[in-house]
């Protein structure tokens, strides 16, 4: 298992409640994707389990939820549509996945004192899911405690939010995230690792997406059009040609992403109209790029009309 890496103030701030004895019985964990919200509810729900039961090493606790098997500890995310692990996800958490923890609820935790209920993400529930899920945050079954995963609280029904006690979880620093791509990725370089803690902006999940997508090199040719402006269109065509292939779909994709993100990091050293110039490119790269997914526009016209964006900088 990968060693969680930043944040270290929300999760002691868990821990410390944890230890106190008075736990809240419904949480919020908050933040952007893939910054390792999920990743250390799965831990608190672990170290919270292994204690009720006196499991001491906690080995036991980890191998049931492991396999899925623990009988105090249960899980609702989106599943496959079709009922096969690597199908499509369905558009949502539903009713029917709150209301099967009805019979759990109905009886005491099996293994100590206490269960705890992960959603992974709260976000995903259908409204009549939520409703369903605030009845039992207003009315706790005893011993059962929730852990909410959330990328955008604010679009959570209030009652929700007010029954939680909310903890903000922050974008890694660059530190940690060159860490965390060194867990994951031992063989990548350091250009490649660097790469990719540019584009992560923060989220190790985010960073991972890009990797063995040679980002290096598209950030290399966002850099030469931002400096010079590609008055000849030559990077442009180069990039157009390279990422419109079917075979390029994944690095298209990954285009599609970086632009945005690259230009938001050139905004801290811009000033006056230099700075409005940047900040309306990337207004317009985030636009077309989600006008490219939402309409499945032509990947070619779409990489050269991202680049063109990109050249205004060096105006």
């Amino acid at each position: 298992m990968m060693e969680l890496r930043g944040n270290r103030a929300a999760r002691a701030a868990f821990e410390a409640a944890a230890r106190g004895g008075q736990l809240h019985h419904a949480w919020l964990f908050a933040g952007a994707p893939g910054i390792g919200k999920a990743s250390y509810a799965r831990e608190a729900a672990h170290a919270l389990l292994a204690r009720a039961a006196g499991n001491g090493s906690g080995d036991r606790t980890r191998s049931l939820i492991v396999a899925g098997s623990h009988p105090d500890f249960r899980v609702l995310e989106r599943l496959p549509k079709d009922g096969k692990a690597d199908g499509d996800l369905a558009r949502s958490i539903t009713i029917a996945q709150v209301r099967a923890l009805q019979p759990l609820f109905a009886t005491t935790p099996s293994l100590g004192p206490r269960r705890v209920v992960l959603i992974d993400a709260v976000d995903d529930l259908e409204r009549s899911g939520a409703n369903a899920l605030l009845k039992n945050l207003e009315e706790p079954p005893a011993g059962t405690i929730f852990l909410l995963i959330s990328q955008a609280p604010g679009r959570l029904l209030p009652t929700i939010r007010s029954r939680c006690r909310l903890l903000r979880f922050e974008p890694l620093g660059r530190d940690d995230m060159l860490a965390a791509l060194g867990d994951a990725l031992p063989e990548a370089s350091d250009a490649e690792r660097e790469a990719l803690v540019r584009a992560g902006a923060g989220s190790p999940g985010r960073a991972l997406r890009f990797a063995g997508l040679e980002l290096g090199k598209i950030d290399a040719a966002l850099a030469s059009i931002a400096r010079g402006g590609d008055r000849g269109n030559g990077e442009r065509v180069r990039l157009m040609r390279a990422l419109s292939l079917k075979a390029a779909q994944p690095r298209y994709e990954a285009f599609l992403d970086r632009v945005p993100t690259f230009l938001a990091e050139q905004a801290p050293y811009r000033a006056g109209e230099a700075l409005r110039t940047a900040l309306d490119a990337y207004q317009d790269a985030r636009d077309i790029a989600a006008s490219a997914r939402a309409l499945s526009l032509d990947p070619g016209g779409t990489v050269f009309e991202l680049a063109g964006v990109v050249a205004r900088l060096a105006r």
